[in-house]
């Protein structure tokens, strides 16, 4: 296996390892999701925010909204088979349902996307959150639907993290255009964790 699947399958560790000593360069990770503290050598910069969305199938109670308001879906279960609690996405979601008392249930293993859509369609109880720039393939029979989450609306902060030594100029062309693209994005009242 090579060293950059290693680090994208084990995690916040391995990523800032490899980024120290510049096997990988740079790494993509949710930094201020986990609360992590760098190693002096990098740097790290917020640089995406990964706007949530709710997928249901079309007997969820929620299926023909337009929107939902965060506030709504704690009457609602959301489901996140798989997800581990050691990771940085298990520590984001640990803190919004701690922040607006959304049941996330991670109690079942994750056997992939496409077992997690057909569980979908198939339920009138079952949700679960996908970024909005997610992409997910599915048989039009499925009638699924993603549905923007407001009020706030969550998001999943995504950082660049590179060595602070670090000026090859590709990396610093790309840091900036990372830069131009966040500061163009119109301001929505979003959530994040501290």
């Amino acid at each position: 296996m090579s060293k950059r699947i290693a680090v994208l399958e084990r995690g916040l560790g391995v990523a800032l390892a490899a980024a120290l000593d510049g096997s990988i360069d740079p790494a993509f990770r949710g930094l201020i999701a986990s609360g992590a503290r760098l190693p002096d050598a990098l740097r790290a910069e917020r640089v995406i925010d990964d706007r949530h969305q709710l997928l249901v199938g079309p007997r969820h109670p929620l299926a023909d909204a337009a929107s939902v308001a965060l506030a709504e879906l704690c009457a609602y279960p959301v489901w996140m088979p798989g997800m581990r609690e050691d990771t940085e996405w298990g520590a984001y979601y640990a803190a919004l349902s701690e922040a607006f008392g959304i049941r996330i249930d991670a109690e079942d293993p994750g056997f992939g996307s496409e077992v997690l859509l057909d569980e979908l369609a198939e339920s009138a109880e079952l949700a679960t959150f996908v970024g909005e720039g997610s992409r997910y393939l599915w048989p039009e029979s499925y009638d699924l639907r993603r549905i923007p989450v407001v009020d706030p609306r969550p998001v999943y902060p995504h950082s660049i993290i590179w060595r602070a030594d670090n000026e090859h100029p590709a990396l610093l062309g790309f840091l900036e255009h990372l830069r131009e693209v966040r500061a163009g994005e119109a301001e929505v009242w979003s959530w994040a964790p501290s």
